[in-house]
């Protein structure tokens, strides 16, 4: 069993198209395939009725469609936790804070057997995160279940531009702003982006405390 817990807009959909990549050319066993997100389900289809909209070749997009088994309801989500044998199963929410996710958790990470595939940021406080550390047990549905279950990390599919990729579209904006607000991320990270802001631009740039309010003026 294989369960990853995923954005169920933009990761979801992105999963579905490795997957399906991955099967067409026979680098993955055959094995059943759900996705069990009642909102990655509707961004799929609207992918998928949009094909024109994106890069992605209506062959590509009709093969990422029929990967996947959809599981639309509660008992379909259920259905999934009484099964066994090989499967993968994509779930929301992608920092394992709620949503379906966490029922699949408390039924395959007790099994050693299975892996836990984390393929997004995690941020601190969240399950995801305290998995990725490499705790012993986790607090789901009002109980500790034991973390038995291989966890694995994929790093690759962050859709969060790198501080370089930052700078380059600062840089093509060709504007020169009062302030800089960062924002997001990490203490350590926005830190050292807001230094590389001022290096690079002479910008004031800051990263707002918690529960801080600024008052902002026309020019």
């Amino acid at each position: 069993m294989l369960v990853v817990p995923a954005f169920a807009v933009g990761r979801a959909q992105h999963l579905l198209y490795l997957i399906s990549r991955l099967r067409a050319e026979r680098r993955i066993p055959e094995c059943p395939v759900f996705l069990d997100s009642p909102m990655a389900i509707d961004a799929t289809q609207l992918f998928i009725a949009h094909a024109t909209d994106h890069v992605l070749s209506p062959a590509q997009c009709e093969a990422m469609g029929k990967i996947a088994r959809y599981a639309r309801t509660a008992a379909d989500s259920k259905e999934i936790d009484r099964s066994s044998g090989p499967m993968i199963v994509i779930s929301a929410s992608g920092m394992c804070t709620g949503g379906r996710v966490l029922h699949h958790l408390q039924r395959f990470l007790p099994d050693e057997h299975s892996t836990i595939l984390i393929v997004g940021h995690q941020a601190s406080g969240t399950r995801g995160r305290t998995l990725v550390d490499g705790t012993d047990a986790l607090k789901l549905l009002g109980q500790y279940v034991q973390v038995r279950a291989r966890i694995a990390q994929l790093d690759g599919l962050s859709a969060h531009a790198d501080y370089a990729e930052m700078i380059a579209w600062l840089r093509a904006s060709k504007c020169t702003p009062r302030g800089v607000f960062v924002t997001h991320g990490e203490p350590s990270a926005a830190d050292a982006l807001r230094r590389r802001i001022h290096e690079t631009f002479g910008w004031n740039a800051r990263v707002p405390e918690l529960g801080e309010t600024v008052r902002l003026a026309a020019a």
